[in-house]
């Protein structure tokens, strides 16, 4: 690490510890030259995911919006938003993990599917059917017998 004052290219840590709820470290460093300290954070290097929309158009990966999505499906729904926010952290480190920069909107709402349908399965059909786009009452019902069969 370069030192701010004297452009020393080596110095030593002298402390260091977790900032920013643990997103971070931050490291109070000497100058092995001038003897200075300075202060560097260290984080993890996250490469931007791009979501590829249904009409072919691209945009940068939101974890709050499928949160949103999520809490909006479960309104008036007992369930924790403690549980919603760990379900849309785990779809986000499942994308991030997957080493793909580019992702469909029809992966993500399968995730997100997959994420709601243990925690409610009332608030799983309600996004089911914003996301596949029940066009009758017949797709919408083979949804519900889908759902019946599994809890069979």
């Amino acid at each position: 690490m370069r030192c701010p004052y004297c452009g020393f290219q080596e110095s030593k840590v002298v402390d260091s510890r977790p900032a920013e709820e643990g997103q971070s470290i931050r490291r109070r460093r000497e100058c092995l030259s001038c003897t200075k300290r300075f202060t560097t954070y260290e984080t993890v290097e996250s490469l931007p995911l791009v979501v590829i929309k249904r009409d072919g158009s691209r945009q940068t990966f939101d974890r709050d919006k499928i949160l949103r999505g999520m809490v909006r499906a479960c309104e008036k729904r007992p369930v924790p938003y403690a549980e919603l926010e760990a379900a849309a952290s785990d779809i986000e480190q499942l994308l991030q993990n997957s080493l793909e920069r580019e992702v469909s909107t029809e992966r993500i709402g399968e995730l997100v599917m997959d994420k709601l349908k243990p925690l409610d399965e009332v608030s799983y059909v309600r996004f089911a059917s914003v996301y596949r786009q029940f066009k009758d009452i017949n797709s919408f019902m083979s949804e519900l017998n889908k759902l019946l069969e599994d809890n069979e």
